[in-house]
């Protein structure tokens, strides 16, 4: 055999060879798992090799070695979870390992829901870009901070020129990666436009293959037009309909899961592409200034503050707050709870109700009432509203295109007196509505955590395990994982997450964060 010929026999070995070991070799190797894909099918042993942020190969991996090998002892292997209803703004620099979300399975994140998002999201994504964080990060694009730039807080309609101003921000922000378009309706100055305003700007994200998400008007006495509103909104924009945190509030509407269930299905019969999330509680959190009537809100703290001065119109708000809470068949105000209230930190944890008691004033509703326009004249608060039954979060639990959230920003541990769905919510559907009561299974949970929200919100290439699939990843006990997190003592982190893997970089060891901040920011160029 001639020289040349020999030599270049041996290189293509060689080559061969090298790369058959290439091949074989990983960065991380994940054995002896139940492998739940985020598909919905049931869970199959099997192992995992990661490789450059991705996966690379999943089953028996007899010849496979790597730089790091864990065998997760039976332990279910599934796709990071993926929470769609986030409010992270502004909390990324003060907790960048977003250790609450990690901590409970989450590596991904959409924010800019409800209307409230930054406006030059790609200003805000090569923030994200340079501060790195542990969690990725996808962005709606707020219909309430759009309108607040285009025309203040202003209770009217929007002229032309300011609606074409709206209009070509949320087409920046889709451009630039935003994913949908979000509207808060309860929220000012979301509250003062009307359908044909949330159309047009909607039929904008459209244009991009982005998705509405909504807080509709009313989640209590008007939720079904509320709901309709939110459909038809859909069908107008031709735009896919995300609606937020289904749920009916207050105790006066408790058993209409089954009516509002029923209009979603309807539209999905029809053919409209209408999904819902849902946080596994019974009490919702959100801005003290909700129990006030929407004109008292307009164009402002001064001007906010000067109507609550005025003897008149403060009566009228105390009035409008009796009337509310009369509506609930309570006496008192006990069902709302400070969660972050900064003129003074000591009621954080307490209902207005406990309030009023501890400063001595009348146990009556009407010196309540006045106790939360003195706390709104001093900045207002954050607040835990406990409205809900069990009954209806169940029913909704159930519906099949639900996708889990926790309507929660990244935490600041020992930081106020926070809703636990900031640190809990995964875990606990894990651990209470599938293990213990049953009302899902392991594999539906999953999928609900994974691949419907990754469908939904166009977020590419995560929410299954397969080859080729970036590696976000949780590994947890089934048998042992469960939310620590409460109302009284809400600063407490999940248990039962042995690993978590976001972008191939191990984040969680052995339950404890590794500081890693391997996240990434989701841009939707769907529409480019």
């Amino acid at each position: 055999m001639p020289i040349r010929t020999s030599l270049t026999l041996l290189l293509l070995i060689s080559f061969l060879c090298d790369s058959f070991a290439q091949n074989n070799t990983a960065d991380l190797i994940l054995r002896n798992g139940r492998i739940i894909d985020g598909t919905g099918n049931s869970w199959f042993k099997s192992n995992i090799a990661i490789s450059n942020g991705k996966i690379v190969a999943i089953g028996q991996l007899k010849d496979w070695s790597a730089t790091r090998t864990i065998d997760v002892q039976n332990q279910i292997i599934a796709p990071g979870f993926i929470d769609v209803h986030t409010h992270i703004e502004g909390d990324e620099k003060r907790n960048p390992t977003a250790d609450n979300f990690i901590l409970d399975g989450v590596t991904t994140v959409v924010t800019g829901n409800c209307g409230l998002s930054k406006t030059n999201i790609g200003s805000y994504f090569a923030m994200l870009d340079s501060l790195q964080t542990s969690i990725n990060i996808a962005s709606l694009i707020g219909h309430n901070d759009v309108r607040k730039a285009a025309m203040g807080t202003a209770n009217r309609t929007p002229t032309e020129s300011e609606m074409q101003r709206m209009e070509e921000i949320v087409a920046n922000a889709m451009k630039n990666g935003a994913v949908g378009f979000s509207t808060g309706l309860i929220y000012i100055p979301g509250t003062y436009s009307n359908t044909e305003e949330v159309v047009r700007l909607a039929k904008v994200a459209a244009r991009f293959n982005g998705v509405y998400a909504s807080h509709i008007r009313s989640e209590g006495d008007s939720v079904v037009p509320a709901i309709r509103e939110a459909i038809n909104i859909g069908i107008e924009a031709n735009i896919p309909v995300e609606i937020s945190h289904f749920k009916v509030s207050g105790q006066q509407n408790w058993g209409r899961s089954k009516e509002t269930i029923q209009l979603v299905e309807e539209a999905r019969t029809a053919g409209h592409d209408v999904t819902i999330d849902q946080y596994p509680y019974t009490a919702s959190s959100t801005s003290l200034s909700t129990l006030l009537p929407d004109w008292v809100l307009a164009d402002g703290n001064d001007s906010i503050n000067a109507r609550l001065n005025r003897p008149e119109i403060k009566e009228q708000v105390i009035q409008h707050m009796i009337k509310n809470l009369k509506k609930r068949s309570l006496k008192h105000f006990s069902y709302t709870v400070v969660a972050s209230y900064k003129a003074d930190t000591s009621f954080n944890g307490l209902s207005i109700e406990a309030i009023n008691q501890r400063l001595g004033k009348p146990h009556k509703v009407y010196a309540e009432s006045e106790t939360i326009i003195e706390m709104m004249l001093k900045g207002g608060a954050s607040m835990v509203f406990h409205g809900m039954s069990e009954k209806d979060v169940s029913n909704i639990m159930k519906v099949p295109y639900n996708m889990i959230a926790s309507d929660a920003g990244i935490r600041v541990f020992g930081s106020g007196n926070p809703h636990p769905r900031g640190y809990g919510t995964n875990a606990r559907v894990l651990g209470k509505y599938v293990r213990e009561k049953n009302i899902l299974s392991l594999e539906e949970a999953i999928r609900r955590m994974t691949s419907l929200p990754a469908r939904k919100f166009n977020i590419e290439n995560r929410g299954i395990l397969r080859e080729g699939a970036i590696a976000d990843i949780v590994v947890f006990d089934e048998k042992t994982v469960d939310d620590l997190s409460t109302f009284e003592q809400p600063h407490q982190y999940s248990i039962g997450f042995s690993y978590v893997i976001v972008n191939g970089q191990l984040t969680v060891d052995q339950g404890k964060h590794t500081g890693t901040r391997a996240g990434k920011v989701i841009r939707w160029v769907g529409g480019k």
